[in-house]
């Protein structure tokens, strides 16, 4: 079996539920035991980063002999849940695609990283090459906000699946709470009582349409606009009673530019706009959460380099795009890291068929190699 896929084969067989999406499950901590056993015998020096107990990240780093640049490679160990799947950790090939939960998503990109920075150990660079294997990107992001703290690079790549296409940005998200307030009141006494939920009712209409409004709007060349939908909503005491609260959950997808009082100066103005028209009409507003949005200009140093090595290895101009879900690179580039999104191909994300194209994974990693040779020399 090719290098590449023994290795993919080998990760993607080792369970890494992440055990805050899913109670009792995994962990890291085996999958992270065998990427440190592994970048070891390759001649990397390797370390463990554990922020909180069986939450393990591995850094691995090929040193240089001094006075080079230094290049991150990021990728994420653990994985959703597997509710649907059939032997998720029992991986297939097909057609040169490898099948099983984390495949994608993104143990591909993990494998390439690897093979890369094993290779880029014999080569003598003057640069280090820091291999950063992280935990919890599925859920709070604990590896990557850690390693932040401890270790610099020159430039960051993370291997993300992105069709072997050059990712420049992605969106971010917040997190708000809406609560609208009314009267509590027996079910018989309209007169009395103030109905929270229908209340929420107006500003439902009003998120709706600020949402076609922001979506009307393109305006980044690759991410488009930002976005607004109502996730969450909760209210009511019991049948018979009007209800004294109301509260709904709001996600709002972010683009380059836009900030959480932005956000939030939005939301306010469609409230005060609704209490203007109804006096009885109560809310207030307050974020939970926020990440934020990501983009690395096309001339930034790492991202000319990967470029033409891409083109050099790929035989054609490789795309530049933006994507939408979140990634630990806008974490990586708010600590002062010029970071960059790179990854194989592949599908099915979080979905019950998961699989990577191993030619895509080979082909990153020869890239991914190629880079880090220019880059650090």
């Amino acid at each position: 079996m090719h290098a590449v896929t023994q290795l993919l084969h080998d990760l993607v067989a080792i369970d890494s539920i992440n055990p805050d999406l899913v109670p009792g499950s995994a962990g890291e901590s085996a999958i992270a035991e065998f990427i440190a056993g592994w970048l070891r015998d390759a001649g990397l020096d390797v370390e463990i980063d554990e922020p909180s107990p069986g939450r393990p990240s591995v850094i691995g780093i090929a040193r240089g002999s001094g006075g080079g640049r230094s290049l991150m490679l990021n990728a994420h160990i653990d994985t959703v849940g597997v509710v649907g799947m059939e032997q998720p950790h029992t991986p297939r090939i097909e057609n040169n695609q490898l099948y099983g939960r984390g495949a994608y998503d993104m143990k591909g990109g993990l494998a390439a990283v690897m093979i890369a920075a094993a290779e880029a150990a014999r080569h003598n660079l003057r640069g280090d090459v820091i291999v950063t294997a992280v935990a919890d990107e599925e859920y709070a992001s604990l590896g990557t906000e850690s390693i932040v703290k401890r270790w610099r690079a020159d430039a960051a790549i993370v291997t993300e699946p992105t069709q072997l296409q050059i990712c420049l940005a992605h969106k971010g998200f917040i997190w708000l709470e809406i609560e609208t307030r009314g009267v509590a009141a027996h079910g018989s006494k309209p007169d009395l009582g103030v109905d929270a939920i229908a209340k929420m009712g107006q500003v439902l209409v009003g998120l709706e349409a600020l949402d076609r409004s922001l979506r009307s709007q393109s305006s980044h060349p690759l991410l488009h606009s930002g976005s607004l939908h109502a996730s969450l909503i909760n209210g009511g005491q019991e049948l018979s009673s009007y209800p004294e609260r109301c509260t709904l959950m709001v996600e709002r997808r972010t683009i380059p530019g836009e900030t959480q009082t932005i956000v939030e100066a939005q939301i306010q103005e469609l409230l005060a706009e609704i209490g203007a028209r109804d006096a009885s009409f109560q809310a207030s507003l307050r974020t939970t959460f926020e990440r934020l949005p990501f983009e690395v200009a096309a001339d930034a140093p790492i991202v000319v380099e990967l470029a033409r090595q891409a083109r050099s290895i790929l035989g054609a101009e490789p795309q530049m795009v933006g994507e939408t879900p979140w990634m630990d690179s806008a974490i990586l580039s708010a600590a002062g890291i010029p970071t960059v999104v790179f990854g194989p191909s592949g599908t099915g994300a979080h979905a019950v068929v998961e699989w990577t194209d191993l030619e895509s994974v080979d082909r990153c990693a020869q890239v991914l190699l190629a880079t880090a040779r220019e880059f650090c020399k």
